[in-house]
């Protein structure tokens, strides 16, 4: 997964980004009937919640390479609950709270 903010001033103060990119590569989720395509529309609605409410730090790309702390789940779980998790894991991976490589 990479991630890529832009916006801000140059040879200003430190810059706010007003975009942030997120592109995942692959997701496989073996043992889940859930909808892929509903399970994305929840984790890009969430991931976007989460990174207005909270942000994410903004020193430049970043790539995480491997989701961690994400909990067991239930295989039965809902399309929209499953890409919320997601969601969460991801953003604490971008928080600096996960595995994150840059």
């Amino acid at each position: 997964m990479g991630v890529t903010q832009s916006g801000g001033t140059a040879g200003g103060p430190a810059p706010v980004p007003r975009e942030i990119r997120v592109d995942i590569g692959e997701l496989v989720l073996d043992g889940f009937r859930a909808d892929p395509d509903r399970v994305a529309a929840a984790f890009e609605h969430e991931l976007t919640r989460l990174v207005r409410e909270r942000g994410v730090p903004a020193d430049g790309p970043c790539t995480a390479d491997v989701l961690s702390g994400l909990p067991p789940l239930p295989a039965g779980l809902s399309a929209r609950r499953l890409g919320q998790e997601l969601a969460r894991a991801v953003h604490e991976g971008l928080s600096g709270l996960g595995e994150v490589t840059s």
